[in-house]
């Protein structure tokens, strides 16, 4: 008595899918922008009373421009991307970018109480590192 083990293959659609991957991945991204999100409002954080200009038709920036953020607090201090700078060191770190290929475009976000002496300090410093791209962050009146 010969007995065959064959078992006959039902070829039927499978009608579950399979989201686990799906729901991994929505959380890792999740996470991803919970954690930079912070970093890149980070500059914001600094509590600087900008000047204030009149509202204006403002042109868009080019995509391709990285930008920088220069901070001068009322007291003189200064701040270079987020890290405090003395102003002693601010030629030293703008060398830095002067030798990049394409060197960022500088934000300079001033407090409106700031002295034109530390303002014309730093751009002296942009200027002897021949970093002519500057925009100037202000607040609008309505």
């Amino acid at each position: 008595m010969a007995r065959t083990f064959r078992r006959k293959h039902a070829q039927h659609p499978i009608s579950e899918l399979n989201v686990t991957n799906l729901i991994d991945l929505g959380f890792t991204l999740l996470i991803i922008f919970m954690i930079a999100t912070p970093l890149i409002n980070q500059e914001q954080t600094l509590p600087v009373n900008l000047p204030v200009e009149s509202k204006s038709i403002q042109t868009k920036p080019d995509p391709d421009d990285k930008f920088e953020s220069i901070t001068i607090r009322a007291d003189g201090s200064c701040t270079l991307a987020g890290r405090a700078v003395a102003s002693g060191q601010l030629a030293s770190e703008l060398m830095r970018f002067a030798t990049m290929p394409k060197p960022p475009v500088f934000r300079i976000r001033m407090d409106a109480k700031t002295t034109a002496q530390q303002f014309i300090t730093v751009m002296d410093e942009l200027k002897k590192q021949k970093l002519f791209k500057i925009t100037f962050d202000t607040q609008t009146t309505n």
